[in-house]
């Protein structure tokens, strides 16, 4: 099973993420009012999508030029 490099890092950007976006919830998420940090389901998910964004926006230049 080969799994490309890309699709790794933004897994682990994803779980990275997600751990970090219940933690904000945890520690500092508001009870009622609040869109993101309300609800510690959506907290996750943004946090993971978030995560796995930022990791994936540090492809090297020679991986942007081979995916082309």
């Amino acid at each position: 099973m080969n799994i490309s490099p890309y699709i790794k890092k933004a897994v682990i950007g994803a779980i990275l993420g997600s751990i970090l976006g219940y933690a904000y919830y945890h520690f500092y998420g508001c009870e009622r009012g609040c869109a993101i940090t309300g609800n510690p389901l959506i907290s996750t998910i943004y946090g993971g999508i978030m995560g796995s964004l930022f990791i994936a926006s540090f492809q090297k230049e020679s991986q942007k030029e081979e995916s082309k």
